[in-house]
């Protein structure tokens, strides 16, 4: 089977399954299949390039359950998130695009600390994605990662490994986590669980297949930020700042919650969309 020909017939499938970008979805199964990139995906089938007899049995099993809504990421293994790639698969939350612009602002502020090793700490780190942003785009910075799902701390494990990162990962639970950092650390961050309990994603692909200890946050979706918000005071030295994603509705009650607490500055950025996505502030 021509490229051309596999690609048609995988958007066809995805696009009746209501997959939200069928064209893309096609192409990243075809390339990887075929261990080759998107841009190469779409030159071969410009050419007129064929598909092996494997790897068309191997693409038509794969556009099957993503059919059935498994995420793309499970199908591949892997998720782009900034400047890596993260091995991710049952058990561990699929990084999202919008929580780089969050990294972003963590970034900055790790960048603007003037100290030779600044210590940043990633609550709930998940696949590592915030954690591996940090160490890799601040060098100099010594990152610690807290993980309370042994599952996903596997693959925060592995993608540490993979990257070759200095991050310190620490199983375990936030609220009483790296006490021997208690006052030293210039930046806090954190993409904790924030959906309501009574809000159950609608995306199959959240709904079905990202654990629940990654998405679910109590009644109104903060019970992991109080909790978060007391862990980041005990960290942080004066001046350090938290950085905490959140849902779009979310941001004024975030605000609440940490000026109550004592926090100052507290204020809350969009992500690319216009949307609330992460709250700052000063300890």
């Amino acid at each position: 089977m021509r490229v051309a020909a596999a690609l048609a017939e995988a958007e066809h499938a995805l696009r009746g399954a209501g997959v939200p970008d069928p064209r893309v979805d096609a192409e990243l199964l075809v390339g990887h299949v075929a261990g080759w990139s998107r841009g190469r995906v779409q030159a071969r089938a410009l050419v007129g390039a064929e598909l092996t007899g494997d790897e068309q049995e191997a693409l038509r099993a794969l556009v099957a359950r993503r059919a059935a809504r498994e995420p793309l990421q499970h199908l591949t293994g892997l998720a782009p998130f900034r400047s890596l790639e993260l091995h991710v698969g049952p058990g561990v939350f699929v990084p999202r695009p919008e929580t780089e612009g969050v990294a972003q602002i963590a970034i900055d502020a790790l960048r603007a600390v003037d100290d030779a090793a600044p210590v940043a700490v990633d609550l709930g780190t998940g696949s590592g994605a915030l954690a591996l942003a940090l160490a890799t785009e601040v060098p100099r910075a010594r990152v610690h990662a807290v993980e309370l799902s042994p599952e996903a701390a596997v693959w925060t494990r592995r993608n540490v490994e993979a990257t070759g990162a200095d991050v310190h990962l620490v199983v375990g639970d936030l609220a009483d986590a790296l006490p021997e950092l208690d006052g030293a650390v210039s930046v806090v961050v954190s993409n904790p669980p924030y959906v309501p309990v009574g809000m159950v994603p609608r995306d199959p692909e959240v709904r079905l297949h990202d654990p629940e200890l990654a998405l679910y946050g109590g009644a109104d979706g903060l019970d992991v930020v109080r909790v978060l918000s007391r862990t980041a005071l005990r960290l942080l030295r004066p001046g350090g700042l938290l950085v905490v994603e959140h849902g779009e509705h979310q941001g004024a009650a975030l605000r609440e919650l940490l000026g109550a607490d004592g926090w100052t500055a507290a204020a809350t950025q969009p992500d690319l969309t216009g949307r609330d996505r992460s709250t700052t502030a000063v300890r």
